[in-house]
């Protein structure tokens, strides 16, 4: 039964009981199953055309970085209850992890991301209930080369605010939605997130920072994919990547 080992292993790694996060964000097991795992799904969301592609799959367990409560406490009906039928009957448990996952040194959104632009992490910044969410580093290139790295590492194309210098060595960088966290990056020559609010674009161009929209999908896949290769590893089940963007 490898369910609760599974659960075990990730609530210790990921310092699930100890991280801050949103009160939506129910980080953890959401959805348990009989205890079976024998093939581990990793997702972005806990949507309903997700959880039906795990269940075809023949998946046991679902780890996504959304999960299944953002809006909060509502009524069991609908598509929620349509999706909670389908991994119920399908036995298929869900786990989830936000903020911890985009902070984990090792399985981070925000490590891997940096890892795979080649960013030397030098600190981190964005406070968020004491945590900070973003690294800091550096990086010797041009814009454009940065902004060519970014699209290699992300698999899309990037929007980018070129309000900064054309030689890049300082960068922030924060995957998901911190656009709106601009104004922390006074002081930067980059900026990378997921996306903004209109106004993190020209607020960019008068810090004369560059701003990079690498896509809030896009830059949360690195995360749920590492750590569905890892509990493959460790408990010899099968892993699949289910790939559902927003083109947000």
């Amino acid at each position: 039964m490898n369910l609760p080992a599974i659960v075990d292993f990730l609530q210790r790694e990921l310092r699930i009981a100890e991280l801050p996060d949103y009160s939506g964000a129910v980080n953890g097991l959401q959805v348990q199953n009989s205890g079976k795992v024998t093939k581990v799904a990793a997702a972005v969301d806990a949507s309903l055309p997700v959880v039906k592609k795990a269940i075809a799959a023949g998946a046991d367990l679902l780890v996504v970085h959304h999960g299944l409560f953002w809006q909060g406490a509502q009524a069991l009906t609908g598509a929620f209850y349509e999706k909670i039928k389908c991994a119920l009957d399908a036995d298929l448990a869900i786990y989830s992890a936000h903020l911890p996952l985009d902070v984990h040194p090792q399985w981070g959104n925000n490590a891997l991301l940096a890892q795979a632009i080649g960013m030397r992490v030098t600190g981190t910044f964005l406070p968020y209930k004491g945590m900070p969410v973003g690294l800091l580093g550096e990086l010797e290139l041009s814009r454009e080369a940065l902004l060519e790295a970014v699209e290699k590492a992300v698999g899309a194309k990037v929007h980018l605010c070129p309000g900064g210098p054309s030689h890049i060595r300082k960068i922030g960088l924060c995957t998901g939605g911190a656009g709106s966290e601009i104004a922390a990056a006074a002081g930067l020559d980059a900026f990378i997130t997921g996306e903004g609010p209109h106004w993190s674009y020209p607020m960019a161009e008068e810090m004369g920072v560059n701003l990079f929209y690498a896509g809030h999908y896009a830059t949360e896949t690195f995360g749920v994919k590492a750590l569905a290769q890892e509990l493959s590893q460790r408990w010899q089940i099968e892993q699949y990547f289910i790939d559902h963007p927003t083109g947000l």
